[in-house]
């Protein structure tokens, strides 16, 4: 996988943040009331945790240099795949401190289950896996302008240029005609220009890295008012077998994007089923 791994394949547990603390000296007979049944139960549930933990490695089979695709996600359901991107964020986030990390955490809720889609996750069959996934992908009405109803997230400008290419070409073959798409990456393109562009049209789908679309949203050019689906393009492995979560200057500003208050609702949960992994 990434180089990152190579300190070891399995996100790492949550690290005891206190104990690095100089310990207080007590009385005798100060010591907390810790039953034996409770010392047991913990222990149970560390052991269970590590289990877990050690799940979520990827098999190196499932890296299809070929085709520059992770198979491994094929089959994740919609908590394998938040237990695998929440481990990496883990991984990463060693660092930080538990409510940190907790901040970070997406719920299985707020991913699609995409288990059921039996093709490979190329950029050839990702306009109907969109079809499948969404059934209806009518355009969206001419206000407010810069408010798609599907945003694709990508690993780089490079990738995201093939992947608007990609949607182009293979959306009016699934009926979806004259398809209105947005380039917001960061590849030979200024961020005044795109800002200018959301804020005078509107579109459908649009394809851009994270920071970029960050970035947008930032400055109140990309709206979420028709949003109904962030695909994440995260099959997708490049040369050294390495994916959208496998490098960490890349899954970070992945969470952030996914985790930012446009996309959760009142109540500071993030909406069912919003995010759909390719």
């Amino acid at each position: 996988m990434s180089d990152t791994e190579s300190e070891g394949g399995v996100p790492l547990i949550d690290p005891e943040y206190e104990a690095s603390l100089p310990a207080k000296k007590r009385k005798r007979g100060d010591e907390p009331d810790v039953s034996a049944d409770s010392k047991k139960a913990a222990k149970k549930a560390k052991r269970k945790e590590k289990k877990k933990l050690k799940l979520k490695e990827i098999d190196e089979d499932d890296l299809d240099q070929e085709l520059g695709v992770n198979h491994a996600f094929e089959r994740m359901d919609s908590q394998l795949l938040a237990d695998y991107i929440n481990s990496r964020t883990r991984f990463y986030g060693k660092d930080l401190s538990s409510v940190e990390l907790e901040d970070r955490i997406i719920p299985a809720r707020a991913i699609k289950d995409t288990s059921n889609w039996s093709e490979p996750r190329t950029l050839d069959n990702l306009a109907a896996f969109l079809k499948k996934q969404s059934k209806d992908l009518k355009p969206t009405a001419s206000k407010p302008p810069g408010a798609p109803h599907t945003i694709v997230v990508t690993a780089s400008g490079i990738r995201a240029a093939d992947t608007f290419r990609s949607l182009k070409s293979g959306l009016p073959k699934q009926g979806v005609k004259n398809p209105n798409v947005a380039k917001l990456f960061a590849k030979h393109i200024k961020l005044a220009e795109q800002m200018e562009h959301l804020k005078k049209n509107k579109i459908d789908f649009g394809v851009g890295t994270p920071e970029r679309l960050s970035a947008l949203l930032d400055q109140d050019a990309l709206s979420t008012a028709n949003l109904k689906r962030i695909v994440i393009d995260v099959s997708y492995i490049d040369q050294k077998k390495r994916g959208i979560l496998d490098m960490k200057e890349l899954h970070e500003p992945l969470i952030r994007l996914l985790l930012r208050k446009e996309f959760v609702d009142e109540d500071g949960q993030e909406g069912n089923d919003l995010l759909v992994f390719y």
